[in-house]
């Protein structure tokens, strides 16, 4: 394909199924469905991580936290491994980031040119509480209860950051980018729809509460009988502190920060339309996980479930199918080859183990339902390391030390039937095994997550210690210290 521009977009917790395009009874994203009518939407996407910082760092190598050690939100990127910015920097591309990166400080050396208004982990360490891994039953997390008490209409210190964000990257593409040699990169990290569910008037009154349908299995006689997925709950009770009225609103206001995401999005579409760029650029949307938004009683991420894992993934530009959804399987991690394939500039060989592909290349090409894709999570809320595969309709969960659960997203896509004890699909989980640990050992791997977390948690007073200050809520914008958050 010939270069171009390329404007990545990130969101922060955005679920893949809460799109108009993708189906979606309620959700209104009216520009992510115009980037999805002039290219391609990628309706089987997945994060590799379900949590900020792990997920970040793999999109920015093209790696896995098992071989990066990003484990948690206690290991953010430190620019010990290259990213594909520093790929495309050392071949004179400009790279420039604005907004939510969330590396460990504006220390680290990411690739990128500049990084303006960036967000990073708080205190240059992140979520220490969410190191405290090496037992069971894990620490309860009664600072989750900000998220029930957050929810409503109004402003946010995320949303009015998001704001600056899309001021930030508008002014960049009418101002700077016509200076630059072409091709240039441009990322832009949003925060929304990230608790806290707070959405702005004119993006929560798109949606009533009353007429909106409780979460999905939200009543714990549903709950799925895992133990697993007990031990998460454990750790963040979220849950308990939401009756059926307050489900509602969080849900209206997660729908309207969808919204507020896509209006800030479509800021930039259009920016890039009028200032004749679009032409000559390529733009992708995508988010660094999902949201659980209550189903099966969980709220915010950290599982594989698809409310969790699963993402949006839409490319737009020169080159890219328009109209097309594309059924092949793919993760983040394929966003370092098409970085290079979208500015025309030779993947680096590193001598680093990677598999991703390019999304240029994949949009063009038939549907393949072979293609494998994973993701592994070894952070807040898990009594063990998680891994996922994804191939064909069949999702597959081994859960270290723990029975696995296996579903079959053709035939269930709600995930509601685990078909793990299904003597039928004996040889399928037998495979899905072999497959996985062909890629690796996952007792060693997870024992090396919790080695590594237990060093950060005695470098820092040791786990009594942490405990004594209690858990952390969501890290604060650039210029707050705290969520300072109004609702009505």
């Amino acid at each position: 394909m010939d270069p171009c521009n390329l404007v990545l977009v990130m969101s922060d917790e955005h679920a893949g199924s809460t799109l108009g395009c993708g189906g979606h009874p309620a959700v209104q994203t009216p520009n992510i469905d115009r980037l999805a009518q002039r290219g391609s939407r990628f309706a089987n996407a997945y994060c590799n991580s379900p949590i900020c910082m792990p997920s970040r760092a793999s999109f920015m190598t093209g790696r896995y936290p098992h071989q990066t050690g990003h484990w948690c939100n206690v290991t953010p990127y430190d620019g010990h491994e290259p990213t594909w910015a520093h790929g495309l920097q050392q071949a004179r591309v400009p790279v420039h980031a604005i907004g939510k990166l969330h590396f460990r400080d504006a220390a680290v050396d990411a690739g990128f040119d500049a990084q303006d208004h960036a967000m990073y982990a708080v205190n240059g360490i992140g979520d220490l509480y969410g190191a405290i891994r090496q037992t069971a039953p894990l620490p309860v997390r009664h600072g989750v209860r900000q998220v029930a008490e957050q929810v409503g209409r109004g402003e946010s210190d995320y949303t009015r950051y998001d704001r600056a964000i899309a001021d930030a990257a508008v002014d960049w593409l009418r101002d700077v980018a016509p200076t630059l040699p072409q091709p240039w990169v441009l990322y832009v990290g949003f925060v929304a729809p990230h608790f806290p569910l707070i959405a702005p008037d004119e993006f929560y009154d798109l949606y009533d509460p009353e007429t909106l349908p409780l979460p999905k299995a939200c009543r714990p006689e549903d709950w799925p009988d895992h133990p697993w997925i007990e031990g998460f709950r454990h750790a963040y009770i979220t849950d308990s502190f939401f009756d059926d009225a307050l489900r509602r609103r969080a849900t209206a206001a997660y729908y309207g920060l969808c919204s507020f995401v896509d209006h800030n999005l479509g800021r930039v579409m259009d920016t890039l339309d009028t200032s004749g760029l679009g032409a000559v650029t390529r733009l992708i949307y995508a988010s660094d996980h999902g949201d659980n938004l209550g189903a099966r009683g969980l709220w915010q991420k950290s599982n594989f479930y698809q409310e969790s894992a699963q993402v949006p993934l839409v490319v737009s530009g020169p080159g890219v199918p328009a109209g097309r959804v594309v059924e092949t399987a793919v993760s983040l991690v394929d966003l370092w080859p098409t970085a290079f394939d979208c500015t025309g500039t030779p993947e680096p060989r590193d001598g680093r183990a990677r598999d991703g592909e390019s999304l240029l290349r994949l949009a063009t090409r038939p549907d393949d339902p072979t293609r494998e894709v994973f993701g592994e999570y070894h952070a807040a809320g898990a009594i063990s390391g998680a891994f996922m595969l994804r191939r064909g309709p069949w999702k597959y969960i081994h859960y270290t030390g723990l029975r696995p659960q296996l579903f079959n997203l053709e035939t269930d896509p709600e995930e509601l039937v685990d078909r793990a004890p299904d003597p039928a699909c004996a040889k399928v989980l037998r495979d899905f095994e072999t497959r996985l640990r062909q890629r690796l050992d996952p007792e060693a791997v997870d024992a090396r997550a919790k080695a590594d977390q237990l060093a950060i948690l005695n470098r820092h007073g040791g786990a009594a210690a942490v405990l004594a200050k209690g858990s952390m809520g969501a890290s604060p914008p650039p210029g707050t210290t705290a969520q300072g958050n109004r609702t009505a």
